[in-house]
């Protein structure tokens, strides 16, 4: 592969900002963080010690959990930031040589970006094409191109509607379970005198505007590891168009508003009325009790994502991570057993649901009565995950990303801001969007199909 072409990804995935809500963690300089020291405690000083970034809230304790139940790997846990915080250090460490993590918690969407790097192991070869049927399908896909497995699915975001229920009661409104009547929807709220908004439409929202784009059957990549300086980019489509008018049409019309995600002031407007749904990964419902203002007398729903067509539904995902092993690992073998077992057992997964707000992308979990019968206060009691989010999981067929995607993303957001700020229109931002990527892509050296 050209050096051109990767010190070009290199530099996307380093220097660019925000993969959906994970730009949200402190920062560093970009250099290689310290992977010697360890902030947990070592059970086992003997044993072979592999080295791990990962963000997950709980982390600590799934760490220990590991730790305690093996007696020849230790885990020597390190937390090197968030998003593109991590990111910008791993692609220094890569470009550097030396100073990558043996594994690395990756959201998913980011993983074609480090595998034309050769910055990750490949899986297969350590017993990780076994692990298949242990996945949903579509995060499997996620994770693994041919014979290659890149990374092991940990935590998904499979999308649903989350909605005040006393507001749409109070407007006599009822919850839409369509586009087509989420649009007349937010017109009755507003004619029956509700001076908010249905929801948010955030052009800063990479993988939510992704996903929104998905389930309309847009597919903007055709990228295949094995043939990596070739790609094929399509984002200009007549679905794309569809979806993006759609949103367009809303926000002229007051009915949606256009706030970045993510804010201080996007969070209040969650929890205090203005909006009245919240279109959601499955972490959705814990992020929204997690609040500092959240108002506990509001009546919280979830439902399954509207759609286009009814009769066959489309369900899409936004977010998600895994755990990678990366082509500096002293010990592949022995980090391999860290991202294939750190999270495969029940113990380690409630903690990750209780007291991390995970979604579980592991099979057994997802069967288990106390994840699928489990009750969320904050939603009045509902059964989130039975009623909404373990179909959307099952029915996600999986979906391309880009090994530039941060750079997408953030072409993506500028035009989305073009067109809600300024003279742009849906056509225009999807358009300016196809020419940045072909032009950008054939600049480093990729053959544009």
């Amino acid at each position: 592969m050209r050096r051109g072409l990767r010190r070009a990804v290199a530099a996307s995935a380093a220097g660019l900002a925000g993969l959906s809500l994970a730009a949200c963690a402190p920062g560093g300089d970009g250099a290689p963080a310290d992977n010697t020291s360890c902030t947990n405690e070592i059970k086992v000083p003997d044993a072979t010690r592999v080295t791990l970034w990962a963000w997950y809230p709980a982390v600590e304790q799934i760490v220990d959990t590991f730790n305690a139940q093996h007696d020849d790997v230790q885990i020597c846990w390190t937390n090197a930031g968030q998003g593109a915080d991590e990111y910008g250090k791993f692609s220094t460490a890569l470009e550097a040589g030396t100073g990558a993590p043996d594994v690395i918690q990756l959201e998913s969407e980011i993983l074609p970006t480090y595998t034309i790097l050769d910055g990750l192991t490949d899986l297969a070869p350590y017993g990780a094409d076994e692990l298949e049927d242990q996945f949903p399908a579509g995060a499997w896909s996620d994770v693994s191109s041919g014979d290659a497995v890149h990374a092991i699915p940990v935590d998904g975001g499979p999308v649903g509607m989350l909605y005040r229920a006393d507001i749409f009661e109070k407007y006599g409104v009822e919850p839409p379970t369509t586009w087509d009547e989420f649009a007349r929807a937010a017109q009755d709220l507003r004619d029956a005198g509700y001076d908010g908004y249905i929801t948010n439409y955030a052009t800063n929202g990479g993988a939510f505007n992704y996903a929104l784009f998905a389930q309309a059957g847009w597919a903007p990549f055709d990228y295949d590891p094995a043939e990596r300086d070739q790609i094929g980019i399509d984002v200009d489509t007549p679905e794309a168009r569809q979806v993006l008018s759609y949103w367009e049409d809303l926000i002229d019309r007051g009915l949606v508003s256009s706030d970045d995600a993510f804010t201080s002031d996007y969070n209040t407007s969650l929890v205090d009325g203005t909006y009245a749904v919240y279109i959601a990964a499955a972490w959705g419902p814990g992020y929204l009790e997690g609040l500092s203002d959240a108002d506990s007398g509001a009546a919280w729903k979830a439902a399954p994502l509207p759609q286009w067509d009814p009769a066959e539904p489309v369900q899409v995902n936004q977010g998600g991570s895994a755990l990678a092993v990366t082509s500096q690992a002293k010990d592949p073998e022995a980090a391999a057993t860290v991202a294939m077992e750190l999270f495969d057992d029940e113990e380690t997964w409630k903690i990750g649901v209780e007291d991390a707000g995970l979604f579980p992308l592991w099979n057994l979990a997802l069967d288990a009565d106390w994840f699928t019968d489990r009750r969320y206060p904050f939603f009045g009691g509902q059964q989130v995950n039975r009623d909404v989010f373990l179909d959307a999981a099952a029915q996600y067929p999986g979906f391309t990303f880009s090994p530039f995607q941060v750079y997408a993303y953030d072409r993506q957001t500028m035009a989305l801001y073009d067109m809600v700020e300024g003279p742009a229109t849906a056509a225009d931002a999807l358009a300016t969007v196809q020419d940045s990527l072909v032009r950008y892509a054939e600049q480093q050296g990729f053959t544009v199909r």
